[in-house]
């Protein structure tokens, strides 16, 4: 999800028959057990009973006009989460109020994201029936879980209960997955945030969803080290592939309009086909290709390609996001419930 430039433009999310994952304990993680125990299943049902349906119904009237928002929404909760916890920091301004520094959104890796607007949009819905109430960071996980379900990927109870956060550096941001990374940093990054190796197999997967910009690929294709630009296409992907990647995706990579599928033919519709481009050696990604150099997310890979095992990876899918929605989280007196949430309530 890392790298993910969540754009795309085909396929409808008309209603489907979706694997429902009932999780009910929220997960445990080192570093972050006591915060991650308070949250709960129906948090709101006292203070704001409408909250969960407010967002699954205003997120469901703008990803249904636009497919491609479900991918944006999904990624945008992951570069939250895995940059100081599930804060909402990745959604705070670069102003004045955040003590003068550039914020997460600023940052490099993050340059690409979107669905700000939409997250704006559902935090006002809600301020208006129960101000006050729902922290920003309970507003990414929620229409996460919403935007894969519409498009047509499981659904999962979501413990809730996250305050937000008052800071935002995009210093931080080197807390993410390494968009070049082979298989072990990436086994490493994930563990840093209390996460196996099964889960950065299975949230990998997320890459059913969206495009990803030419940019955080081109150096599979291209010799960025010669001045023309050569042909030099990374060995761990099929030669054919990077002839079509080429296609679309020449040497002026500075061109923001230029993308490619992450799961060419099926990238508004959740399912497995993204662990078969893989398994054939078309995973578009650097991190997606190194997913073959481990014995575990290998098999996995191999597995999911098969096609006879898209329940179990559903099911696999909604427990690594409860897991991922869990790191690092405020609760209790911590932090606060934004008002608005691109900027730190006033004092």
């Amino acid at each position: 999800m890392a790298a993910a430039a969540t754009t795309s433009s085909s396929g409808a999310m008309a209603p489907a028959m979706v694997v429902v994952v009932v999780l009910t304990l929220a997960v445990i993680l080192s570093g972050g057990a006591d915060a991650a125990g308070q949250l709960e299943v129906g948090f709101y049902n006292a203070t704001c009973p409408e909250a969960e349906q407010i967002v699954r119904l205003e997120t469901t009237r703008m990803v249904r006009p636009s497919p491609d928002l479900a991918a944006a929404l999904l990624r945008l909760h992951y570069h939250d989460c895995f940059v100081q916890g599930c804060d909402a920091s990745v959604l705070l301004d670069s102003t004045p109020s955040n003590n003068n520094a550039a914020a997460e959104k600023d940052a490099l890796p993050n340059g690409s994201l979107r669905g700000f607007d939409a997250v704006a949009r559902v935090k006002s819905q809600l301020e208006q029936a129960c101000p006050g109430v729902v922290s920003c960071a309970d507003v990414l996980a929620l229409m996460a879980r919403d935007a894969v379900e519409l498009a047509r990927g499981p659904t999962w109870q979501v413990p809730l209960g996250r305050r937000d956060g008052r800071a935002s550096a995009a210093a931080n941001c080197g807390e993410l997955p390494p968009l070049q990374g082979d298989v072990n940093q990436m086994i490493a990054a994930f563990a840093a945030k209390g996460l196996g190796v099964k889960d950065l197999v299975v949230l990998s997967g997320a890459h059913t969803l969206g495009k990803a910009h030419c940019n955080a690929f081109a150096d599979r294709l291209y010799d960025s080290n010669n001045n023309n630009c050569s042909i030099s296409t990374d060995p761990k992907l099929d030669p054919r592939y990077a002839d079509r990647l080429r296609m679309r995706c020449n040497t002026n990579t500075s061109d923001a309009s230029a993308a490619a599928e992450l799961d060419p033919g099926s990238c508004a519709r959740f399912d497995t086909s993204y662990y078969r481009h893989v398994a054939r050696r078309r995973g578009l990604l650097r991190s997606d290709a190194c997913l073959l150099d481990d014995r575990f997310t290998r098999a996995y890979v191999l597995q999911a390609a098969s096609g006879r095992y898209d329940g179990h990876f559903f099911r696999d899918f909604a427990e690594s996001m409860v897991k991922m929605a869990s790191i690092g989280v405020l609760t209790g007196q911590q932090g606060e419930i934004r008002k608005q949430c691109n900027v730190v309530n006033s004092s």
